[in-house]
């Protein structure tokens, strides 16, 4: 697996941002107050708040880059820059990586950045599989400190991914000497300290008055978990919260003409998946899954969610390397579908949808509609996250096959398309030949090569249908008035608030 899973829990060398000039306009003007505290409202809590172990992308969203950094990191565009290293180069064989630190780094506790502490850090993902995105650093062969200023990472092959990898939890560097309970409380070398969690209620972040770079520009943040959608809706109206990520398209009419808030669209790379349990019947004949494809009508189940979304078609979301357009391969054709199940054998399917009810239920309101429609009863369970992962995602420790038929998931992150070539991740889909193309891709030192690859991987996953993607989302955040510098774009998946301002 080349990225932490999906939520798990559960990558665009260029991402384009859209409409996300509201929270920049020159009308929100005012004095910034560095003691403000901005609130902002999220869906989806962290269960524990181990970088190095808790699966979760929650966990991602508010820790890294604020309280977590690592040698590089990356831009709401997805754009992969210099943190805590002050310059990286790539040898043009891809095959060692040189980075030199940035000068007067000091972590939470105020002990000095070394390089021996990005070593240990580096050293500790890529030695233990039971650690975060260990095979993110699989092509590693040595970390290695030549002098107090420059770290060297030597691969035994070229991992095209291993930049942007870095960029996430396999990167992040900790301190070696401290002994703090990584469940509890966080030493970073970020502009926020980690100032207290309440779970089932708030994380609070503090501003780092010591932090090496640039000072964050508020006193603080207060993330509150609101997992109703009509609840983050009153809160941003009645004012208990200054922003609202990943707001509900079928309730943002609601905020329309609300004074002092604007409803920002941005880009994301979440793929909402409907998945297959490959490795089961009836998942085991491709008819079935691709008469399921045909069944859904992608434009219908837009609508029906408030429309904030665009058709996928593949696994490759527009905003990562190797996307194609591939939605016609599953272009809606409910005739088709009833064909390919008569073929099959299976004109009378009896199947269940095991979903999280952080998501709208409408999804499997319109999915039992359009299945049926075709002959397939479909019974939806909607449970709560931490059943999904136990039901669905984590594999049973006999070693027997995960015991679900159908699911429908998020997938936020990006660059992830090596779930695809993992026979072990949840989808149970075993390709040979998508395992060639994404090692391949992977091996590319021109990025080119290396995109083309992913494309012709992708449309064999496609083809092969081991899932129908539903669609890919536009994130909608509302934002107060006087709040500058927030993302609004890829939201799901990473909140950089270095930038952010609030006037009073």
């Amino acid at each position: 697996m080349r990225t932490l899973p999906l939520l798990a829990a559960v990558t665009a060398l260029v991402l384009v941002t859209a409409g996300c000039s509201s929270s920049t306009d020159s009308d929100r003007s005012g004095a910034p107050d560095p003691d403000a505290t901005v609130t902002v409202g999220l869906v989806l809590e962290p269960t524990d708040l181990d970088i190095r172990r808790t699966a979760g992308i929650a966990l991602d969203q508010v820790l890294i880059d604020n309280v977590y950094q690592g040698l590089v990191g990356r831009t709401q565009d997805n754009e992969i820059v210099d943190v805590l290293a002050s310059s990286h180069e790539v040898s043009d064989d891809g095959l060692t990586y040189t980075f030199t630190l940035a000068e007067g780094v000091t972590f939470h506790d105020g002990a000095a950045l070394t390089a021996d502490d990005v070593v240990w850090s580096l050293q500790q993902v890529a030695d233990d599989d039971t650690l975060a995105n260990h095979g993110d650093l699989d092509a590693v062969e040595s970390i290695t400190s030549p002098d107090p200023s420059t770290i060297v990472l030597t691969l035994s092959r070229p991992d095209s991914a291993l930049l942007f990898s870095l960029t996430g939890r396999a990167g992040l560097v900790l301190e070696q000497a401290a002994d703090n309970d990584l469940s509890t409380t966080a030493n970073g070398t970020g502009p926020f300290t980690l100032e207290s969690w309440t779970q089932g209620d708030n994380l609070r972040l503090s501003r780092n008055d010591d932090y090496w770079g640039t000072p964050a520009g508020v006193g603080g943040v207060d993330f509150r978990y609101i997992p109703d959608p009509s609840a983050r809706i009153n809160a941003s109206i009645s004012g208990e919260i200054d922003v609202q990520t990943a707001v509900d398209a079928t309730l943002r009419s609601q905020l329309d003409g609300i004074d002092g808030l604007t409803v920002d669209e941005g880009k994301t790379t979440d793929k909402y998946t409907l998945a297959f349990n490959n490795a089961v019947e009836p998942f085991t004949d491709p008819r079935v899954r691709k008469a399921i494809r045909l069944a859904v009508d992608n434009d219908a189940l837009i609508a029906a969610t408030g429309g904030s979304a665009v058709d996928q078609g593949g696994p490759i979301p527009e905003l990562d390397p190797g996307y194609r357009d591939l939605t016609d391969v599953d272009a809606y054709d409910p005739d088709a579908a009833r064909a390919l199940l008569d073929e099959a054998g299976r004109s009378d399917l009896d199947l269940t949808l095991e979903y999280a009810n952080v998501y709208p239920a409408a999804i499997g309101d319109v999915l039992t509609t359009q299945l049926k429609a075709v002959g397939i009863t479909l019974t939806v369970d909607q449970v709560d996250f931490s059943t999904w992962l136990t039901d669905v995602f984590v594999a049973p420790s006999d070693g027997s096959p995960r015991d679900f038929q159908l699911s429908m998931v998020n997938h936020a992150e990006t660059h992830d398309f090596g779930n695809w070539a993992d026979p072990d991740y949840y989808f149970g889909y075993d390709s040979a030949a998508v395992q060639e193309l994404y090692a391949a891709s992977l091996a590319a030192t021109d990025p080119a090569d290396a995109d083309a690859a992913l494309a012709e991987a992708a449309e064999i996953v496609s083809a092969d249908a081991p899932a129908e993607w539903l669609y890919t989302s536009t994130t909608l955040t509302a934002v107060r008035d006087g709040v500058t510098g927030f993302p609004t774009s890829s939201t799901t998946t990473r909140l950089d608030l270095s930038d952010l301002a609030a006037t009073e």
